[in-house]
Order: C-alpha cells, then sequence, then structure tokens
C-alpha cells in the first residue's frame, strides 16, 4: 500500500512539475501575477492604503524598503489582534525570529494564505523536482526526519501564537502527511530543546530515514549523537535508506567533510534550500549549478538594490528584469503575510537569469570593514573551506571580528573556531588562513601587504562544544539558530571569550 501511494505522488508530481517549467520560462509574467494576486488581497489594509497601492505589475516609487523596526509598529498592532493592518483581516501566527547576529526577538507575520501558497508550496516544489530528477525516489515510502520548533501563545498577546516557523509548519502539516515523518508532530514540536534532541537520537535513529533537513551545525550534532546512541560506525547502518540531506542557513562547504565521514559510502545527496519565517525562497535544483533555482510563483514579489549602493541616499530599486549575472543585490520582498518591500538583510548574487538562479553571499550586518578590507561571509567560507581540506581536517563554526589597532600593534582580525576535527599544525592553519583570504579578496591582500595596515590573523581555538554552551546560555537553541560569523565590531567574540573564561572558574 505504502509504495502505491508513492507511485500516486510520482503521477502527480510529475503533472505539478509544470508549474516550475511555466516560471522559468515565464519569469517576469509569473511575477507580475505573484504581485497583483498580493495587492488584490491586501488593498484594504491600512499600509496599502496608506502608501495608495494598487493592483500594478510593479510597486510604486514612493513606496519605501522596510526593515522590521520600520514595520515593527504595525506587527505589534497585529499581535494585539488588531485586523487590517498589513494584510487583509487579523494573522494568527508569528514567526518569532531572533535573526542571525541579534539577540531581539522578531515576529515576522505568517498569514494563512502565505503558509498554503508560500512555504507549503514551495516545499512541494522541492519535492517535485527530486521526483522529476530521480524518477520516482521512494520518499513516500520511507520516513523524512522532522526538526520542528516549539510554539505557544504570545506572553502579553495571548490571542497570538508564536514560535519557529518549522513549528508552525508541523503545528499546521495536514494529517495525511503525518505518517511518512519521524518522530510524532506531538514529540517533534518538544518545546525543550534538549529533550528534542534525545527524542530524535532514540526515535529517528530506529526508523527508515531517507530525508532529514536542517542547519549542518545542528544536524552534525544530532548524527553523532545518533552513533554514539546506536554504536554504529557510519551513518549508513543506521540509516540505510538515506538519500537527501536538505541544508540551508549557513554555506553547506566547511561542512562536507563531516558529512561524508558520516557517510563514507556516499548515496547521499547534499540539496540546499533558501528559506526562513519570512519565506521560502529558493533551493538547488541543478547539481551541475553553483546555485539555487529562484520561486517566482510562491506569494513572494523580488526587487533588488545593489549592495554598494543600499546605504546611498540615491539607491535604486531594481525588479527582476534589471539584475546581472555576477553582481551583488541586497533582496527585497513582499508577500501576502505583510511584508511591504521588505529588507531581508541577505546579500545575494545571480549565477544565471536563464532562469534564475542565485546565492547568498552574506548578510547587510555580517562583514568586516575596519580598515577597508571589506571582507563579506562569502569569503571566510571560502578560504576556510579551502584550508581545511589541504589540511585535513573540519570545523564545526567559527566567528571573526576585528582587532583594533593600538600603540603596540597595527590591527587585523581575530577568529574563534571550533574543530571538528582539528589540524596537526594549527599555527601553520592559520597561516594559510589568512593566505586563502589575501588570494579571494584582493582589498584584503592589499592592507595585509607588508603587514603596514593589516597583521597577520589572529586564530584561536576553543574548546569542543563551545558555541552551543553559549547558545543554550543566552536561550538561543533551535534549528534555525546560527553562530554570527562576521562581526565588523567586537561585541561576539569578546562575549564568548569571558564565556570561556567563566566556564573555566566553574
Amino acid at each position: 500500500m505504502i509504495h502505491l501511494f508513492n507511485k500516486l505522488i510520482n503521477r502527480y508530481l510529475k503533472y505539478r512539475y509544470q508549474k516550475i517549467e511555466r516560471f522559468k520560462t515565464d519569469p517576469h509574467g509569473t511575477q507580475s501575477q505573484v504581485l497583483n494576486t498580493i495587492l488584490n488581497n491586501n488593498a484594504s489594509s491600512s499600509y496599502a492604503q496608506h502608501y495608495h497601492l494598487d493592483t500594478t505589475s510593479r510597486l510604486p516609487t514612493h513606496l519605501p524598503p522596510a526593515t522590521y523596526e520600520d514595520l515593527k509598529p504595525y506587527i505589534d498592532r497585529m499581535l494585539s489582534g488588531e485586523s487590517d493592518v498589513l494584510i487583509k483581516g487579523r494573522a494568527k501566527w508569528f514567526a518569532k525570529s531572533s535573526g542571525t547576529s541579534s539577540g531581539v526577538s522578531k515576529y515576522i507575520p505568517v498569514s494563512d494564505f502565505h503558509l498554503k501558497y508560500g512555504h507549503y508550496t514551495s516545499s512541494w516544489d522541492m519535492v517535485t523536482v527530486l521526483y522529476h530528477d530521480d524518477d520516482c525516489p521512494p520518499i513516500f515510502a520511507h520516513k523524512n526526519m522532522l526538526i520542528g520548533g516549539s510554539i505557544g501563545p504570545h506572553p502579553n498577546h495571548p490571542d497570538a501564537m508564536v514560535g519557529d516557523i518549522s513549528g508552525i509548519l508541523v503545528h499546521n502539516f495536514p494529517k495525511v502527511g503525518r505518517p511518512f515523518y519521524t518522530p510524532s508532530f506531538e514529540d517533534a514540536l518538544t518545546p525543550d530543546w534538549e529533550e528534542k534532541i534525545h527524542k530524535l537520537v532514540t526515535i529517528c535513529s530506529q526508523d527508515p530515514v531517507i530525508t532529514f533537513a536542517g542547519v549542518p551545525t545542528w544536524i552534525s550534532l544530532i548524527l553523532k549523537q545518533m552513533l554514539e546512541h546506536t554504536g554504529k560506525s557510519t551513518m549508513r547502518e543506521v540509516w540505510p535508506s538515506a538519500a537527501y540531506y536538505l541544508h540551508g542557513g549557513v554555506n553547506f562547504e566547511p561542512y562536507r567533510s563531516t558529512f561524508e565521514s558520516y557517510f563514507p559510502e556516499g548515496g547521499v545527496r547534499y540539496v540546499e534550500a533558501y528559506n526562513a519565517s519570512e519565506g521560502y525562497f529558493a533551493f538547488q535544483d541543478d547539481e551541475t549549478v553553483d546555485g539555487m533555482l529562484l520561486l517566482l510563483d510562491n506569494d513572494i514579489y523580488y526587487e533588488f538594490i545593489h549592495y554598494a549602493e543600499y546605504h546611498s541616499t540615491d539607491r535604486k530599486i531594481l525588479s527582476l528584469a534589471d539584475v546581472h549575472v555576477g553582481q551583488y543585490y541586497v533582496i527585497l520582498i513582499t508577500s501576502s503575510a505583510g511584508l511591504w518591500r521588505y529588507v531581508l538583510g541577505d546579500v545575494v548574487t545571480f549565477v544565471q537569469t536563464h532562469p534564475y538562479r542565485m546565492k547568498v553571499t552574506g548578510r547587510i550586518s555580517q562583514y568586516i570593514n575596519a580598515f577597508g578590507e571589506e571582507v563579506m561571509v562569502h569569503n571566510t567560507d571560502r578560504a576556510i573551506t579551502d584550508v581545511c581540506v589541504a589540511h585535513n581536517c573540519s570545523i564545526r563554526d567559527y566567528t571573526a571580528c576585528p582587532i583594533f589597532p593600538s600603540e603596540r600593534r597595527v590591527g587585523g582580525h581575530e577568529w574563534l573556531v571550533e574543530f571538528e576535527h582539528p589540524p596537526s599544525d594549527i599555527v601553520a592553519f592559520g597561516c594559510d588562513l589568512d593566505r586563502a583570504l589575501q588570494s579571494l579578496n584582493s582589498d584584503y591582500a592589499a592592507k595585509r601587504h607588508k603587514n603596514l595596515a593589516m597583521q597577520s590573523l589572529e586564530l584561536n581555538v576553543i574548546p569542543s562544544g563551545t558555541f552551543n554552551h553559549w547558545l543554550k546560555c543566552k536561550g538561543r537553541q533551535g534549528g534555525q539558530i546560527k553562530v554570527p560569523r562576521l562581526s565588523n565590531d567586537r561585541g561576539v567574540v569578546d562575549e564568548i571569550k569571558d564565556f570561556i573564561k567563566d566556564s573555566a572558574r566553574l
């Protein structure tokens, strides 16, 4: 019966693949239709009426880009139960997100329409592509590991339900699909993160899992605990059917060798996805292309600003038709969730425009430019990946910040690195990492010339488990929580170093 159901799903997904082909063939017409639907659905909201938004193929120039802080007064009204604020009617669900580099909670509204035609539709799009590429894989003949966040009423607004977007999705998931997931949806929504991890390890290690998903830092921790729990040598012994790992949130390359050590026999397809509390934007549909397919028919209208112009008063807002391969853009989204020309905070670049495939290269707030070096996350991720390969080692995570100059020394960068498997020579690793950064970033290389403006980076290896314990003490554990990779000040690094000192005294 299960295999028959999988075949029926395959037939449906073959038909459904035509939807993806349509937006790849007519991207701009599709985006116009999406925007018209958003405007028609929400034109009666007070925000739309304030900016005189009507049905059109483009948003008007007088509508300003909006950060979360700009929309927060409207979202606070929605949390209190007010109707017709950013969307038509009321929003019951709010995705709680602290972002990557801030501990301040954000509450992203999630309308019923966007839940269905944004998040769920995008998830089905990914499954559709997998079935198209691999000719009816047995995804619905096995189990899919589920990591859900917790949900509950807002402490000050009990009628508003808040929690991780994963928890909201799990809570609203159709009952017909639940038998294909593990653990049970009740266990997946366990509010205590450590208890949830324990259940995942003990329950999912006994089930025939074919797909698993999540941020690499957390998934690698779960896989390691599964091997310890089962006494097995590799994850292939635990999950003989494992075929797909859907990852996102951070660059996967620094973690690839770790995952390949868990599955040394191969057979697992690593698929990158780009999703967040605000929506599901893209996924990797072609393994031969280093980029993800931008989803254009999923209740999100996309616009862009050149990254170099973002802080300029003369910045120009671009439509999808205006972008070019190889340039860096700040991404803006408009959706039926009530996000109007919302600054997502990510910096992206396009690798193709027929169809549109793109990469996330960093965050607006995550960079180091204390000396004009303009180092971004894609530089540091690539450098540490290459050096780990050269030194036959792997990392769990890292963060970096400036060392500001003093009377005794010139400035530079300080790195805190937590290794999964450390290199045999830490000093040589640090020197090679500095050279790799110079080869990838000409501005960094110029500032490093003869140590005149910047000294070689300072590499500090921190104890195993430090990042996880630090996040736990900050109350920031969960499948979407990530360690900030780069900071342009010393706040994060100094806090972690103080945390290490305090832990050593206990």
